[in-house]
């Protein structure tokens, strides 16, 4: 243990050197470097260390190389699952002044950027050229980070994920080399596809230092709307029937009765408090206007409606901030008590059944938990709202966390869409990959990381 913390201190006098005032220890920011967003306890980092280029992030990497000190990458702090966490202690590597925009091909619908700017700071340099970059997990996350956990949102079903919006990264490896994954075309058939081994790989097998987006263009129309409907089961199949249907959605959002309760109070709204869905439909006048009028009759027939459209930008805007402050609302339905966000994904036809059933559990079980979700493509989530101090409470909110995981994956599902594993759901990997695939993530880990000094204790233990 001597050893140890002689080596460390070591490391941390060898980034001062080198960095200066860019290193930090107070424990206030070590703090703010930790997580506190899941189950796993605060677990801060040894130091903070700032990179301005690609070359820092190499010199930060050989430096923790030759002392074997853990390296957390660092974007602006709101996943969901663990991945900031040291459990081992280490440098958390924040990406926080690498957060320029290095070059926008508009002609060929792609961006080059550094992964500390976030989406929304992206946009607005992008919008007076018409393009955007589409994927809104709702907070305004790192785009290096978004990478890292292949993050996804509200627009997923229609624009996609992560995993389908970026072409090629620099990424500096556990040996301090500099690989880039891939070109500016739009497809390719050579070699392994490293840019997807890539994202999702959260820090694990190297640190993002420079990314390259696909963009879209802003839409000539948007129209968004609510509409209300009798039950969760009736808004699930509204939702199956205008994906098969093929109407090209935007976004198709579920809240449920009790995440309306906590929006409307939080957001000031004055929907009625039953399950509802927020969509949206970009294109052409005439395209959104024909899309609107089909999901409209969708909705006819399951009982829903009415619809109240939001036609006006600032009206549009509200109503997508209140969605992406559902977790915030959430909240406030319990005073004092702490949340914890989890979400699974199943196929869309297993959806409203996935749903309900979730529904029975929380009720079977006396907790509180409102549902909210990207179900366009079979993604929701829960805000777990607990009191820790209730012993009883916590055991019984561990058990639904289990119960629905253990759902979607019977479903055919996955224990995360979107959130990823982190150190929250490294449980659940076995159950649904099997042991061949496990083995298969680890070897790739153990290649590419041999020192397991890139974000130990994340996705696979070696």
């Amino acid at each position: 243990m001597e050893h140890l913390l002689l080596s460390r201190a070591a490391a941390i006098a060898a980034l001062t050197a080198a960095f200066g005032n860019r290193v930090v220890t107070s424990q206030a920011v070590r703090d703010q470097h930790g997580n506190t967003l899941t189950w796993v306890p605060n677990q801060p980092p040894d130091a903070v260390v700032f990179p301005q280029t690609t070359q820092d992030v190499q010199q930060i990497v050989g430096i923790c190389a030759q002392h074997k000190m853990p390296m957390i990458p660092f974007g602006t702090g709101t996943s969901l699952e663990g991945h900031i966490n040291a459990p081992f202690g280490g440098v958390s590597i924040d990406f926080r002044d690498m957060n320029r925009v290095l070059a926008v091909h508009a002609e060929d619908l792609d961006c080059v950027i550094e992964p500390g700017i976030t989406r929304k700071a992206l946009n607005e340099h992008l919008r007076d050229q018409g393009l955007f970059f589409p994927i809104d997990p709702g907070a305004d996350a790192s785009l290096g980070g978004m990478a890292a956990t292949r993050a996804s949102g509200t627009n997923a079903v229609r624009y996609g994920t992560m995993k389908d919006n970026v072409l090629a990264m620099k990424v500096v490896l556990a040996n301090g080399e500099v690989m880039t994954t891939s070109r500016r075309a739009k497809k390719s058939a050579s070699g392994y596809d490293l840019t997807r081994l890539i994202v999702g790989s959260e820090g694990t097998l190297g640190i993002i230092t420079e990314l390259t987006l696909k963009l879209s263009g802003i839409p000539e129309a948007i129209a968004s709307g609510v509409c209300p409907f009798p039950s969760v089961d009736a808004a699930c199949k509204a939702t199956i029937q205008t994906i098969q249907s093929g109407i090209p959605v935007a976004r198709i959002e579920l809240l449920d009765a009790l995440q309306i309760r906590a929006s409307n109070a939080y957001s000031k709204l004055t929907l009625p408090e039953v399950p509802t869905l927020f969509v949206e439909f970009h294109g052409t006048e005439a395209s959104v206007a024909e899309q609107s009028q089909r999901f409209g009759d969708i909705v006819t027939e399951l009982g829903g409606g009415p619809f109240d459209w939001a036609t006006k930008p600032e009206d549009r805007s509200r109503l997508w901030q209140a969605r992406h402050d559902g977790y915030w609302a959430g909240r406030h339905l319990r005073p004092g008590a702490s949340a914890f966000a989890t979400d699974v994904c199943v196929p869309i036809s297993r959806l409203a059944e996935c749903v309900n059933a979730t529904q029975r559990e929380v009720a079977e079980l006396n907790l509180v938990a409102p549902i909210l979700g990207h179900v366009g493509d079979g993604n929701f989530h829960l805000t777990l709202l607990v009191d820790m101090a209730d012993a009883d409470e916590v055991k019984r909110a561990k058990i639904l966390m289990e119960r629905l995981v253990e759902l979607a994956l019977a479903m055919d599902g996955t224990c995360t869409g979107e959130h990823g594993v982190g150190q929250g759901k490294m449980k659940y990997l076995l159950a649904e990959h099997g042991a061949p695939a496990l083995a298969a993530m680890a070897a790739i880990k153990r290649a590419l990381d041999p020192q397991n000094l890139m974000n130990p204790g994340k996705i696979v233990a070696l």
